[in-house]
């Protein structure tokens, strides 16, 4: 039987005071990426993100970003190779920390928004990234897109890899994501996305915006947690793939 992980970003909120529907999209998901305090979260919401994983049996990872609260990670940054190492090395070994005090244990690393956009593109950001997860903890998978560099960098420390697709956004035909500047960057039907989700994972493709046809390794499955109706898309993805006969697990 053919599997696949699904995971989503979470923890994205402050003092745990505003978690969204978190909780309930963990029903649906085998993977959580805790935000780790510079692009959202802080101690108490990392703390409370990651007891709801490990007690929902759902693997915990770090999401760590360039330190942009104002602009949620999303704003490309000019930092040294060193500067990406320390900030993933700070935010890798905080959730560690948290995830270890509550019995359980840290899964993989997924970077956020501008820095994952960023080093799936440089190979120098993307090797500073995989050094990092490399001294916190070699067993870490490190999550990247499909046929990026992110991959290809940590694959040559010989770091566990996981290739990443994504439910709610369009390819263009280099298999890179869509901007989001462009307006046709997310996609927000439902049936869109899991008839994408199904092409990916069954013949390793994706049809780019062009219409052209992609090929690209499925290994795991993103879906924003931040978005409208991320509830509703996490139940309809994680049930189109099981009648689909794919069964959800963790990397």
């Amino acid at each position: 039987m053919k599997s696949v992980d699904i995971n989503c970003d979470m923890g994205e909120s402050f003092g745990a005071w505003k978690m969204g529907s978190d909780a309930e999209i963990m029903d649906y998901i085998s993977s959580s990426n805790v935000a780790c305090g510079f692009h959202a979260g802080d101690a108490t919401t990392m703390r409370v993100t990651a007891e709801m994983a490990l007690a929902k049996g759902v693997a915990v990872g770090a999401h760590p970003s360039y330190p942009d609260l104002q602009g949620f990670g999303r704003r490309t940054m000019s930092l040294t190779p060193d500067e990406v190492f320390d900030i993933v090395v700070y935010q890798v070994s905080a959730l560690k920390g948290i995830c270890e005090s509550l019995g359980g244990r840290l899964s993989h690393v997924k970077p956020h928004g501008a820095l994952y956009n960023q080093a799936a593109k440089d190979a120098i950001i993307a090797r500073a990234i995989a050094r990092a997860v490399q001294i916190c903890d070699d067993s870490l998978v490190v999550f990247g897109l499909a046929g990026s560099l992110s991959i290809a960098e940590a694959e040559k420390l010989s770091l566990k890899t996981a290739s990443e697709v994504f439910a709610d956004r369009t390819y263009q035909p280099d298999g890179s994501l869509t901007s989001r500047s462009q307006p046709n960057a997310l996609i927000r039907e439902q049936g869109q996305a899991v008839e994408q989700v199904i092409q990916m994972v069954e013949s390793k493709s994706v049809t780019a915006a062009d219409g052209t046809r992609v090929e690209l390794k499925a290994d795991t499955i993103c879906i924003h947690g931040d978005g409208p109706h991320a509830l509703d898309f996490a139940a309809a993805i994680n049930k189109g793939l099981t009648c689909a006969g794919v069964s959800i697990r963790p990397v």
